[in-house]
């Protein structure tokens, strides 16, 4: 029988991978607000990738209840508490939860929510976005679900789904026994290119031309510093990598932070920032950058929620 995965939301991250699971083989269900609901009757599931396009007829349900092996969960997390209430019938009913919002303060929530028992490390490394006439559109070359149990087991649930996912153009899923140190390797590279972006409005490309490369390293060296504080000291490598990757005159990366700051949106700062601010004071690293990068955001949001931005 194949393994049944809800998918809570079909947005741009949900969707993508959910249409991925779909085309696997699995029973995908997604969990949807009635409006969402409608388009999707209406106009399917659409994907548009170099990885191979999708038109996909799609099951969905308002409603979490039982059935369902695996539960995806994309939300940003500034929406955990109400995805948490969302998902629970299907979790108390024996559902895995696999998360993979940035960062790493969720898990402590869902953990005391649903038991560490029930609830994955995951990360995803995929751009894609969801344009306006609901159509997904798959940014680049990143197509990878990487999760885990918390124990670290291999034998267990998590490894199944990644069996039953599989690792092929357009989604390579690998479950792995290391997750809590792969999300902060994540952590690292994410707290720098969103305190670095935000806090400059700018592209790394952008800043590093502006005479910003050190001010990019150094934000860079107190992450790794924080997670080695952690317990999860970064590898000679990844430090390598990442100092040629915040070294590039010519990146246009930015993070999502800035562009749903730049949109107007509401931001996940105090998730990614004010939790890298708070464990640096804790670590005794230098917290100045990274308040600052919350300082910018949290004025924003000010603003935002004073209906007075441009």
């Amino acid at each position: 029988m194949a393994m049944r995965m809800l998918v809570l939301g079909a947005g741009a991250l949900g969707g993508y991978f959910g249409g991925r699971a779909m085309q696997r083989g699995l029973d995908v269900t997604f969990l949807v607000r009635p409006a969402r609901a409608a388009a999707l009757a209406r106009d399917g599931l659409r994907i548009r990738s170099t990885h191979g396009d999708a038109d996909l007829r799609v099951a969905t349900v308002e409603r979490a209840g039982p059935g369902f092996d695996v539960v995806l969960l994309s939300c940003k997390a500034y929406d955990l508490d109400a995805a948490i209430e969302a998902i629970r019938p299907a979790v108390e009913a024996g559902a895995r939860v696999l998360p993979v919002l940035n960062g790493l303060s969720h898990i402590d929530r869902l953990n005391a929510a649903f038991g560490a028992d029930r609830v994955w490390g995951g990360l995803a490394k995929c751009a894609a976005t969801l344009r306006p006439d609901g159509t997904i559109q798959h940014l680049n070359d990143w197509h990878w679900l990487t999760f885990g149990e918390q124990d670290g087991a291999m034998g267990g649930q998590a490894a199944a789904f990644a069996a039953a996912l599989g690792q092929a153009p357009g989604l390579v899923a690998e479950a792995v026994p290391d997750i809590r140190r792969r999300m902060w390797e994540k952590l690292v590279h994410l707290g720098t290119v969103a305190a670095g972006t935000v806090l400059m409005r700018a592209s790394v490309g952008e800043i590093v031309r502006a005479g910003g490369r050190g001010f990019l390293l150094a934000l860079l060296e107190r992450n790794a510093a924080i997670a080695a504080a952690k317990g999860f000291p970064m590898s000679p490598g990844f430090m390598q990598g990442y100092r040629a990757m915040f070294s590039d005159a010519g990146s246009a990366y930015t993070a999502s932070m800035l562009r749903d700051l730049e949109a107007g949106g509401r931001t996940e700062a105090e998730h990614i920032l004010g939790f890298l601010t708070d464990s640096a004071r804790a670590a005794g690293v230098p917290e100045d950058l990274h308040a600052l990068a919350l300082l910018h955001a949290r004025a924003h949001d000010q603003r935002r929620e004073a209906k007075r931005l441009p």
